[in-house]
């Protein structure tokens, strides 16, 4: 019994030195509670820190999370490029002019003394930058042939979130359906309005014309200029007709060729080049025969 109390004497005088001494703990840390800041590029943002009331001896810190870890607000002052485009409204902190590089997710840690401790409260916020789409690429060929596959392509890469794509042929937009367009009834196509493709399954010539693609979101739309496509026939008379020239061509050449050689062009041409060079030999033997005999002279 006496060594209980004097072990329950010891905790008290502990407990006692402890408070006497000042010492402080983190008592209170209150979990993240998540956010979602939605705003649009180059227009203002505001990432609030929900503390209840600032005080003197309040010390706040703004991180932006990630793959790594940087200050946003650190030491009472506005860190990097926030320097020139951002300002602090209490713990909250108010972007003038947002990029999409600011998206991501944002910690708000607010620490102050108090009377049971060092309290730390924290805020997480996730900040999403809505961007208009740019001019998008469109592929268009030039030139196609009837009854063939052809595919127009459409994209667009800097939109968030991603956009819609609507065709146009002559100004006039391209229904999903070209069933439910007048303006096509004699084509067969598909459009994809989230890849963006235009394909004709079975081309023809009343496709020809102008084509020209809209990328589209909530913040906005962009067009692309028109390029020109025409499609044309297969000439199968033309093709078939070259094709017999050409045979006809060849034919003539190896009927001349078997007709010289019948009439002995090319015999001819070989005697008269043995006698030649018969000649040539005979006359050379005939000049070193007469060098020899003067020289024996």
């Amino acid at each position: 019994m006496a060594r209980w109390s004097r072990h329950r004497l010891l905790l008290l005088l502990l407990r006692y030195l402890v408070v006497a001494l000042g010492y402080h703990k983190v008592y209170g840390v209150s979990a993240p509670k998540d956010q979602v800041v939605t705003a649009i590029e180059y227009q203002e943002a505001l990432l609030a820190c929900k503390y209840p009331k600032k005080t003197l001896s309040s010390r706040l810190e703004w991180k932006k999370v990630g793959r790594s870890v940087s200050f946003v607000y650190y030491q009472q002052a506005l860190q990097g490029d926030f320097k020139d485009r951002a300002e602090m409204i209490d713990f909250s902190i108010r972007i003038k002019n947002v990029t999409r590089s600011d998206a991501g997710q944002y910690r708000c840690e607010v620490s102050a003394p108090t009377e049971q401790g060092q309290n730390l409260e924290e805020d997480m916020v996730t900040l999403e930058v809505l961007v208009a789409p740019a001019v998008p690429s469109c592929e268009v060929p030039s030139s196609a042939l009837r009854g063939t596959v052809v595919e127009l392509r459409c994209q667009d890469k800097e939109g968030n979130p991603a956009p819609e794509y609507t065709w146009f042929k002559d100004g006039v937009r391209l229904l999903g359906n070209s069933k439910l367009g007048s303006q096509s009834t004699n084509s067969s196509y598909t459009v994809n309005s989230k890849s963006g493709t235009l394909q004709f399954n079975t081309i023809s010539q009343l496709d020809s014309g102008e084509y020209s693609c809209e990328a589209r979101n909530s913040v906005g739309y962009r067009r692309c200029p028109g390029k020109q496509m025409q499609v044309d026939d297969l000439n199968v008379g033309g093709i078939t007709a070259a094709v017999v020239v050409v045979a006809l061509v060849i034919s003539i050449c190896g009927l001349g060729v078997c007709y010289a050689q019948r009439k002995g062009y090319f015999s001819k041409e070989s005697t008269f080049q043995k006698n030649s060079s018969a000649s040539k030999a005979t006359t050379m033997s005939e000049n070193d025969f007469k060098h020899t005999k003067s020289f024996i002279i």
